[in-house]
């Protein structure tokens, strides 16, 4: 069975934070709310918890996973922005939005798109997210809970653990999740541009396809 935590979304318990992030760091897949809809992570470096989560959401090789940081500094280290980019990123975060940038060598590619080589970043402004990645002490590998077939994400944690029980490790019940992800800003080419409009308001200097 999945371990299921009841973590308040205001105030997260640390003993609860701590037991989920010593399950990460063993190499389980987490199910955790955010600012935008429920999301489901793992340890960058966990490859078998990656291709689990590429399985349980159906995606494919050239879906961008996101990365999801603590600050803008953090971001450095693992993707290149221009100045242009560095004022919208400070603008816009922490808050419901993935970043499309280049990514660095400390992303290993199988994490990158292919072809591209770029990857997805967040900055949450939720207080679980940051508790989990304040206590793991790097970037949390990141996906929406939108399974196979289905539009939406799922927001209610009672039928999230009805449907995930025993193919993620541990399922934080944070309360009733949001219905619409992240809006997701590419940032690696010329200029802005709108990959999905989504919790997040788009900036007016943002192109839309």
């Amino acid at each position: 069975m999945s371990t299921v935590l009841q973590i308040h979304p205001d105030n997260p318990q640390p003993r609860l934070v701590r037991q989920a992030v010593a399950e990460i760091a063993r190499g389980g897949v987490v199910v955790y709310p955010t600012d935008s809809c429920y999301a489901i992570g793992c340890r960058l470096g966990n490859k078998k918890g990656v291709e689990r989560i590429r399985q349980l959401r159906g995606l494919r090789e050239d879906h961008h996973l996101t990365l999801l940081c603590r600050d803008v500094s953090e971001i450095s280290a693992y993707a290149q922005f221009t100045n242009r980019d560095f004022r919208l990123l400070k603008e816009r975060t922490p808050g419901p939005y993935t970043f499309i940038l280049p990514a660095s060598r400390e992303v290993p590619r199988r994490l990158q798109h292919p072809k591209r080589r770029s990857i997805g970043i967040r900055i949450p402004g939720d207080p679980i997210c940051q508790a989990l990645i304040e206590a793991l002490g790097e970037p949390l590998m990141s996906s929406s809970l939108i399974l196979p077939g289905e539009q939406q994400p799922l927001t209610d944690p009672n039928e999230i653990i009805d449907r995930l029980d025993r193919q993620v490790d541990v399922i934080i019940d944070g309360g009733e999740g949001r219905l619409q992800p992240s809006t997701v800003i590419d940032l690696s080419g010329e200029a802005p541009v709108l990959v999905r409009e989504g919790q997040g308001e788009v900036p007016a200097d943002v192109e839309r396809p």
